[in-house]
């Protein structure tokens, strides 16, 4: 097999070209409201800032290029999952405000759509639902476990499925059942985040490329280049919000790992199905996630390495050969008629997690700073829940998305290291050694091994 490009960003940013960057920062400036950050949530905010206040001025700055973080690296599920736990939000605001939660995440996933469609934005979007496959049985047994629990907080279009309904769908080897959400949609992210930078550009936002901000502080982001000063300084930063002065600890970076293939023949589609499109997940400890991209390819991701000491950050997004072998061989295993398809790409990213595993959107009216992330790899709709979230809050208005459990909400702090280094690279072992003996034994229940790593982890 050839050689895959590895790192670059990511696959879908070398299947569109990387976008020119747009100018830095010049000098110093005003506005009415800075944003940190041009990825999803970041342009999210500035887009709909701009259409509540067309004559605010809306400064984003960017340190690389908009979506050079996880929006342009993501699995490309736009799904309703809540991002972090329900029964924590449940114990901190009551269980009616996750039922809502659950609700607007759900229709959230269509507020996108349509926005990409009214906004002409082409990112590949099919509303297929998405496929949680278990493929030993003490998956099927934590996977009906996982579907009575979704339903009880809300889930309730989600449905089991046995083994040949699941083969109808996808031809899993050894698949034993699945569960079925509707509220999903797959995406490109690439095109998506492109798409939506252009558009705020062209509503009148100044987006500078090629600007570090070094420090905030109330009323002000700091730069190389001069200071913008902002009655809200918002920060939008997700997985590299660490390299922010005072925020290494807030939220831990983890890293997230993804291959593609080149195209399937069409003899190998017809063997495995998937002609719904369906998002793709598993129910291993260690994660597993996909999809069947526009052109006829297997896009997949896992953890890889999951932290590297000192919440540093690999910004060209390579990622390890073990994690590439890894991650192929999971692809053949699931699908053995793509065994004889190389691998075309590989690359990781980093996405935000805080310390108790639930995102937040906070804005201290006394400040003016704000900021919203930590999405445990769920932000793709989270991200605009957020931004509109965040949006009402700097416009002064109480709405239901104000009163989302997520609003106002903060985290501890992660520990320092080593033991944040300790903790993760223990937790995500116990996780892959679950995952073998489950495997191994064929035995039904779950690994006490993964019982361990969800104490250490704090979910």
């Amino acid at each position: 097999m050839p050689t895959p490009a590895n790192g670059q960003v990511s696959f879908w940013f070398r299947q569109t070209g990387f976008p020119a960057r747009r100018t830095p920062l010049s000098g110093p400036a005003g506005a009415d409201v800075c944003i940190v950050g041009a990825g999803y949530t970041g342009l999210w905010t500035a887009y709909h800032i701009k259409k509540a206040r067309p004559d605010w001025d809306v400064i984003v700055l960017e340190r690389e290029f908009a979506g050079f973080g996880a929006s342009g690296r993501n699995g490309g599920w736009l799904s309703g999952k809540i991002p972090g736990s329900p029964a924590r939000f449940a114990k901190e605001r009551g269980k009616d405000a996750v039922l809502r939660f659950q609700a607007l995440m759900n229709r959230e996933v269509d507020v996108v759509l349509a926005t990409l469609e009214r906004e002409g934005i082409e990112a590949d979007a099919v509303k297929s639902g998405y496929l949680r496959v278990a493929h030993a049985p003490a998956q099927l047994d934590r996977l009906r476990a996982s579907v009575a629990y979704d339903r009880e907080w809300g889930n309730t279009d989600e449905v089991l499925l046995s083994a040949s309904e699941l083969n109808k769908r996808v031809e899993v080897a050894g698949g034993l059942g699945a569960a079925f959400n509707p509220h999903c949609a797959r995406i490109h992210p690439a095109r998506l985040v492109t798409g939506l930078a252009e558009t705020v550009v062209r509503l009148g936002v100044r987006l500078y490329e090629s600007t570090p901000v070094t420090a905030i502080a109330p009323g002000v982001a700091t730069t190389p280049f001069g200071a913008v000063r902002a009655r809200h300084v918002l920060r939008c930063t997700e997985g590299f919000t660490s390299e922010l002065p005072g925020e290494k600890r807030t939220w831990l970076p983890m890293n997230s790992s993804m291959l593609v293939t080149e195209p399937l023949p069409e003899a190998a589609w017809q063997r495995i199905g998937w002609a719904g499109q369906e998002l793709f997940s598993d129910q291993t400890h260690a994660y597993l996630y996909g999809q069947r991209t526009a052109d006829g390819r297997i896009a997949l991701g896992g953890r890889g390495v999951p932290y590297r000491f000192g919440s540093r950050v690999d910004a060209n997004g390579a990622t390890s050969t073990r994690t590439i072998d890894s991650l192929a061989a999971t692809l053949i295993a699931l699908f053995p008629a793509a065994a004889d398809v190389p691998v075309a790409h590989a690359w990781s990213g980093v996405l935000a997690v805080p310390r108790d595993w639930c995102p937040a959107v906070r804005l201290d009216p006394s400040t003016g700073i704000g900021c919203a992330g930590g999405y445990v790899g769920q932000g793709v709709t989270a991200s605009h829940l957020a931004a509109r979230t965040l949006t009402d809050l700097v416009l002064g208005e109480e709405t239901e998305r104000t009163r989302l459990p997520w609003t106002g909400r903060s985290s501890r702090r992660w520990e320092p290291e080593p033991a944040r280094w300790i903790g993760v690279h223990g937790m995500y072992a116990a996780y892959r050694a679950a995952d073998r003996q489950e495997a191994d034994s064929h035995r039904r229940r779950t690994s006490p091994l993964a019982r361990v790593a969800d104490a250490i982890s704090g979910r």
